[in-house]
């Protein structure tokens, strides 16, 4: 902004010589504000009060206060109370405030001029912006600013008057809101509230924040009501000012001509709306809501009321107390048709009622509440829908009761009700969980029928059915169904199926799953790993160790189950001398074998007949104190009956056969094989029998070895 335009060039030197008159004078006077006035007649905002406390000021310069037309004269001295008129503190505030800000703007604007010339300045600018805000307030002056200065001014000055004034406006706002904060933090509401919060335990900054929040609050408040009073009273003001105007004269034009009329004041002047034809039409955010259909839409939301906020159970006492507690206290072979219908007839009960009493049976026996439950399914008024029977199926399925399941189901049917997705959901998580395949293969059929999406839960239920059926397969096509569906398999899913390739020696399927939770961006860990080991080490030992060696690079520590089935995979191709290499390799690394490391070596041990070896290994073992597992048994036993050490075979061999059941067929195989070896012939003969009753067949070799045995070649036990 050009600020050395503030004034008009005529103005600006007229103000400087009469500096220089003033300068030269050689008796100054200074009067106080009582003993001056400013004589012009024609300014009264010169003899107001806020200009006195100018004028006041600007006798500090210590030079007499006269002017062009503008004269200060001696006054006799007057009583203060009879004339000085009272003082308006907020155009004191304001005036002092804007002759503060105004005199940096124009000592900047003049940095040449002396302090008696910005006095004059100044004097002329207040005697302005004090005329402008006589006329209304301090918004007169911003609002004027937009307009044509006055003769004296520039433009720039005019503009530089209202910014000044706007500053200085919002710069009181901000004092009295605060002023207003002060006084609502001492209030008694949040005083009572900061101490609450001090005695639950809060402090420092956090304290201090919530003060000036309930503060602010209560400030806010206060403002509402504040501007709801202000709004009542001009709307009073108006119906005042309307009534009279009424009361008065008014004017009539009939025909043309005016005709004066006196309204009786006694019977005030009705005026009454003018009719409305047609339908009444309003919107409210866009929406015709004079439309029919809004009023079916307010009866379905009364209806929906009685869904979200359901009726209260009415209240039991006297008689249907007795008896409600005699339901309670039934037992499960009890009949408790009679008692429900005692019950029934008493209290007339709604489903309201019914869920009550189910809830009570619930929490005191859970297998009363089940049987009463599937009672009331023929109860008129217990209002039976579906979502009745599926809880019914849903509790029955977690206890694992299929056939109470089934009976509900079968009832549902019978009534006409088809399963929900709630309902087919439940079976399929029933039937996988209970390994029956086929039944959830038919619930999930049923569920995609009837055009219902399964969700992630349903797709695990019958993965795990596919796996636990031993067809790994189908479940891997169902994951690439999902896959088509936009569903994204989860991590479990994968490892299941990665598990059971695995355990089936499925190399090529076990890689494939393992490439696609790679490409999915799934994290490989210790497990995931330790599966592909064991997947690869039945064929390919070298393969197996590449990724063993690649899980080591990762930072991973392997376990013991790992390094057994890295230590597996070596027998089987017998490669003894990469087994040890890669035990002392891991033991510099600080890895302690376990019980799966010394199973492994043990029977391999017994294989090369290095029985002793095997002995300390066994020892290894007990040191452990750990119970040795099935295949160390089967181990020793093999082991002993190659040595023909009979006590110590036949003992292994009893504990062997009370644990019949957890034997696969290559342990039977190895059991019975090495009964032969050993030359205990009756005792394999009725391994081979315990064999074909747990369902296994012998393979043909075994089959030739029993049948290529002599009697005359074996021990006396033949």
């Amino acid at each position: 902004m050009p600020l050395k335009t503030l004034f008009r060039r005529r103005t600006f030197k007229e103000i400087l010589n009469l500096n220089r008159r003033i300068s030269s004078s050689q008796k100054p006077y200074c009067y106080s504000a009582r003993n001056a006035a400013i004589n012009n007649p024609s300014s009264s905002s010169l003899t107001g009060t806020p200009f006195q406390s100018l004028a006041t000021q600007f006798c500090r310069f210590n030079q007499p206060n006269w002017y062009p037309n503008r004269c200060i004269h001696t006054m006799q001295q007057r009583n203060d109370s009879e004339d000085e008129p009272e003082e308006d503190p907020a155009m004191n505030d304001f005036l002092s405030r804007f002759v503060w800000i105004m005199r940096g703007k124009l000592s900047e604007a003049y940095p040449d001029s002396e302090k008696s010339t910005i006095d004059a300045m100044l004097l002329i600018i207040v005697e302005k912006v004090v005329s402008e805000m006589d006329k209304g307030g301090p918004e007169q002056v911003i609002r004027s600013g937009e307009g044509t200065p006055p003769e004296d001014f520039s433009p720039d000055l005019w503009r530089t008057v209202s910014e000044v004034s706007s500053i200085v406006l919002d710069d009181m706002q901000k004092a009295q809101k605060k002023e207003k904060m002060k006084y609502f933090l001492q209030s008694e509401e949040v005083q009572v509230m900061s101490r609450f919060a001090g005695e639950i335990g809060i402090r420092g900054d956090m304290l201090r924040e919530l003060r000036f929040k309930w503060a602010r609050e209560k400030m806010e408040e206060s403002e509402f009501y504040e501007s709801l009073e202000s709004l009542r009273q001009e709307a009073a003001a108006a119906q005042e000012e309307m009534v009279s105007g009424q009361a008065g004269q008014e004017q009539i034009l009939i025909e043309g001509n005016v005709v004066d009329q006196q309204v009786d004041e006694g019977k005030p002047n009705v005026v009454s709306l003018p009719k409305r034809h047609g339908k009444l039409k309003y919107k409210i955010y866009g929406l015709d809501l004079s439309d029919p259909k809004w009023a079916e839409v307010a009866d379905r939301v009364h209806e929906s009321e009685d869904i979200i906020w359901p009726q209260e159970a009415k209240p039991i006492t006297g008689k249907c107390k007795i008896v409600t507690e005699k339901i309670l206290s039934l037992g499960l072979d009890d009949d408790p048709s009679q008692l429900l219908a005692e019950w029934a007839e008493l209290l007339q009960p709604t489903k309201v009622d019914w869920k009550a009493l189910l809830d009570r049976l619930k929490e005191r026996n859970h297998s009363l509440y089940l049987k009463i439950a599937e009672l009331l399914l023929t109860e008129g008024t217990f209002e039976t829908n579906i979502r009745d029977y599926s809880k019914l199926i849903d509790a029955y399925a977690k206890e694992n009761l299929i056939e109470d399941a089934e009976r509900i189901l079968k009832k549902m049917n019978d009534n006409g009700i088809l399963p929900d997705i709630l309902t087919s959901t439940t079976l399929v998580h029933m039937y996988s969980k209970a390994g029956n395949l086929e039944k959830a293969k038919d619930a999930f059929g049923n569920l995609k029928s009837q055009g219902l999406r399964p969700d992630m839960k349903v797709y695990r239920s019958m993965i795990m059915a596919y796996v636990n059926a031993g067809q790994p397969k189908d479940a891997e096509q169902l994951i690439n169904y999902m896959q088509i569906k936009d569903m994204r398999p989860t991590r479990d899913m994968y490892m299941a199926l990665l598990r059971s390739f695995s355990q089936m020696g499925d190399e090529k399927s076990a890689m494939r799953i393992a490439d696609s939770m790679e490409f999915a961006g799934f994290e490989s860990d210790m497990e995931y790993y330790t599966l592909l080991v064991e997947a690869l080490g039945r064929h390919h030992p070298d393969q197996a160790r590449v990724h063993f060696d690649h899980m080591l690079k990762l930072g991973h520590k392997p376990d013991d189950r790992c390094t057994a089935s890295m230590i597996a995979a070596y027998v089987k191709e017998n490669m003894l001398d990469k087994a040890l290499s890669l035990l002392l390799q891991l033991e510099k690394d600080g890895f302690e074998p376990g019980i799966a490391t010394y199973t492994v070596l043990l029977d391999w041990f017994i294989k090369l007949q290095l029985f002793d070896e095997a002995e300390q290994l066994l020892n290894k073992i007990s040191e452990l104190g750990e119970a040795p597992p099935l295949k160390v048994l089967v181990s020793l036993c093999d082991m002993y009956s190659r040595a023909k050490i009979e006590k110590k075979a036949l003992q292994g061999l009893g504990v062997l056969e009370s644990k019949k059941d957890q034997l696969e067929h290559e342990d039977f195989e190895k059991i019975i094989i090495g009964l032969i070896d050993g030359g205990f012939l009756k005792d394999a003969q009725r391994m081979l029998m315990l064999m074909e009753a747990q369902g296994y067949a012998p393979s043909n070799s075994l089959q030739m070895s029993l049948f290529h045995l002599s009697p005359t070649k074996h021990s006396q036990r033949w």
